[in-house]
């Protein structure tokens, strides 16, 4: 394991360095973790409310108003079960050295990109090309 990076609070990548140098792969990597934490907090909040939530309504409309919250909540927990495992993915290519670069062309992902989205593995453009293609072939 590698020895902790020194990162000042206010560190965020610049254009002006190296493209995916050690304290910008330092920065994802903990901005990955972070956001994971925060949802496997979520998550165990989630497993708390159903839990708690799992009584006997004798009235059916708020039996039918429980069960509706319940099965948002579960599809809320399926789309973090989801997320999680794509940042793990992101986790893993940072440790592979191939975080950052698209997976279609192989160019940088811009870093503004990857700062609003860290878990993107296409450049934008790449990204719109590939839900383009896939729109014309969902419509077939």
């Amino acid at each position: 394991m590698k020895a902790e990076m020194f990162l000042p609070d206010d560190y965020r990548p610049a254009e002006d360095e190296p493209f995916m140098n050690e304290r910008q792969l330092e920065y994802f990597r903990r901005k990955l973790l972070v956001w994971k934490q925060e949802l496997l907090d979520q998550s165990a909040e989630t497993l708390d409310n159903l839990t708690e939530s799992a009584r006997n309504v004798p009235d059916l409309a708020d039996r039918a108003s429980e069960e509706t919250d319940r099965a948002l909540e579960l599809r809320t927990r399926d789309r973090q079960r989801k997320l999680i495992s794509k940042i793990d993915a992101a986790l893993r290519r940072i440790d592979n050295g191939e975080y950052g670069y698209c997976e279609m062309t192989g160019e940088p992902i811009s870093l503004k990109r990857l700062d609003a989205r860290p878990i993107a593995t296409m450049t934008l453009e790449a990204q719109e090309k590939h839900e383009r293609r896939e729109k014309v072939h969902r419509d077939d």
